[in-house]
């Protein structure tokens, strides 16, 4: 369902040490990621959880991405399901 404009809003955004390290280490940005999330690009999923996203952005519920930064490492993107805030995580950090 990848779009051109948020799909929905983020809320408050925070990171775990894990994901800003992982990042930091990848040379690549949190809104690189951020922005595919907000539009529906939900990165490395299954077609089923694609599937699932699609269904709960607008039936407010729990939204998750996952990417691989270029080190290979992947990250996670959690929006609650009230939109009150957005995680970058790594999965071990779940």
């Amino acid at each position: 369902m990848l779009q051109t404009h948020p799909l929905f809003t983020l809320g408050r955004v925070v990171a775990t040490p894990g994901a800003l390290e992982a990042l930091q280490d990848a040379h690549q940005e949190a809104q690189e990621f951020l922005s595919r999330h907000v539009r529906g690009d939900w990165g490395d999923l299954t077609d089923e959880d694609r599937k699932e996203n699609d269904f709960s952005v607008f039936r407010s519920l729990r939204l998750l991405s996952a990417y691989h930064l270029s080190t290979g490492v992947t990250l996670w993107i959690i929006s609650e399901a009230e939109r009150s805030a957005t995680t970058l995580l790594l999965p071990s950090e779940y």
